[in-house]
């Protein structure tokens, strides 16, 4: 019996990197499985990497999740097909890299907000209005936050304040759907090892890799595990919470070759 037996689960960017993994985690551990990339070709890119890794028996279905009507697309497939749905795995995200900001545009920012907060924002309003209020098990929702919402890194502005807006949001949700029987938690990764660690030098690894207590950076089923967590019968009764996942990275205030 897998954890998930009978739950039907949505991964928004479920086609890539950390999502992959998510995305693997549910189906393995017996949910039904829909899983969202931001257009037809990273979704069909994303679907041949899953079935490459074996993982079968999902659903992926492309989605932008800034445009509300290619949501509305998806949920009314979900409905169509499933019926119901048990979690909400907010995953999808845009990473911000490259414009720092005495060069970033206010189109820029907003453009980061739209996937990062309003994305998040209207993928849950429409579950929770759509599916987990129409239930008797309401269901649960589990955002991807990160570190950097607490302990910002550079040239990334735009990146760091969306993620500090989804652990506000993350709170706030918890308290407004808390009554309702809906529970809304976050897991805020720090390094992952992804497809951009391997344009990287084994020098800048290393380094990236002290400050790192533990010495090493997640991999996406380290974060897929906690997220786990998050959505099952674990964590009952947890909500409004945020745990980091960052290989010890937040609990110092410099890494040790600077710390002297």
């Amino acid at each position: 019996m897998g954890r998930f037996n009978d739950k039907v689960v949505l991964v928004t960017g479920g086609n890539r990197n950390t999502g992959l993994y998510i995305t693997e985690k549910f189906v393995r551990e017996g949910a039904t499985v829909f899983m969202c990339g931001s257009t037809p070709g990273s979704t069909a890119k994303g679907e041949a990497m899953l079935h490459d890794m074996g993982v079968t028996g999902f659903r992926a279905i492309p989605c932008d999740v800034s445009n509300i009507q290619q949501v509305t697309n998806l949920f009314d497939i979900i409905e169509r097909e499933a019926g119901t749905l048990d979690i909400l795995v907010n995953n999808a995200a845009h990473q911000g890299i490259g414009k720092p900001f005495v060069d970033m545009s206010p189109d820029y920012v907003k453009e980061v907000f739209s996937v990062n907060v309003i994305g998040g924002f209207q993928v849950t309003q429409m579950a929770v209005n759509r599916f987990f209020l129409k239930q008797q098990s309401r269901g649960c929702v589990v955002f991807l936050s990160s570190n950097t919402a607490q302990r910002a890194i550079r040239n990334r502005t735009a990146y760091c304040a969306s993620k500090g807006a989804i652990n506000s949001m993350v709170r706030a949700l918890a308290l407004d759907l808390g009554p309702l029987g809906i529970r809304v938690n976050a897991c805020a990764p720090g390094y992952i090892y992804t497809e951009r660690w391997d344009k990287l030098s084994e020098e800048v690894k290393t380094r990236r890799r002290m400050n790192c207590p533990l010495r090493h950076e997640a991999k996406g089923s380290d974060i897929a595990n906690v997220v786990a967590f998050l959505a099952g019968s674990d964590s009952s009764n947890m909500s409004g919470e945020i745990i980091t996942c960052d290989a010890g990275c937040s609990c110092q205030h410099m890494p040790e070759d600077v710390d002297m």
